[in-house]
């Protein structure tokens, strides 16, 4: 699993209904935005352990503005949005491969093992909506971003 995560002050998702129609799923004050993508041989401990990352993380200030807070420690707010161009391939030509990333009938019950991991250790999560055209708004704070694995 992948996760691009971004500290931010505020982080808010709409997604697109069939009529056209925006409607927001899910917002945060300053926390982290997590985009999450899953590939074919990730399973629920693999969707756990990147839930233990994110919670643990230590890049939100302490009273002397270094990155050592974690969300468990200050804010407890978390944006998860699934996204699986994180595993586009773009090694050939101008159009990504998808092969990597997994199917969505794999992939979404492991994003929300990550987002019911994360409330189970005390993290106020928001939701983008699977499969859905979704517009993600934030104001990266930093800016700090960072890719994890596991």
């Amino acid at each position: 699993m992948r996760a691009l995560v971004q500290r931010v002050t505020r982080a808010r998702v709409t997604a697109r209904g069939p009529d056209g129609v925006e409607e927001e799923t899910g917002a945060i004050g300053a926390g982290l935005c997590v985009f999450v993508g899953v590939t074919h041989h990730d399973d629920e401990p693999a969707a756990r352990k990147l839930a233990e990352k994110v919670w643990h993380l230590r890049v939100l200030p302490d009273d002397d503005g270094a990155m050592n807070r974690s969300v468990a420690d200050v804010s407890r707010e978390v944006l998860v949005v699934s996204q699986f161009t994180l595993y586009g391939d773009t090694q050939r030509g101008r159009r990504p491969s998808w092969v990597e990333a997994a199917r969505p009938e794999h992939a979404e019950p492991l994003v929300d093992v990550v987002v019911e991991h994360l409330r189970h250790l005390g993290a106020t999560v928001a939701t983008g909506r699977f499969r859905a055209d979704m517009a993600v708004e934030l104001v990266n704070d930093g800016p700090v971003t960072l890719l994890l694995e596991v």
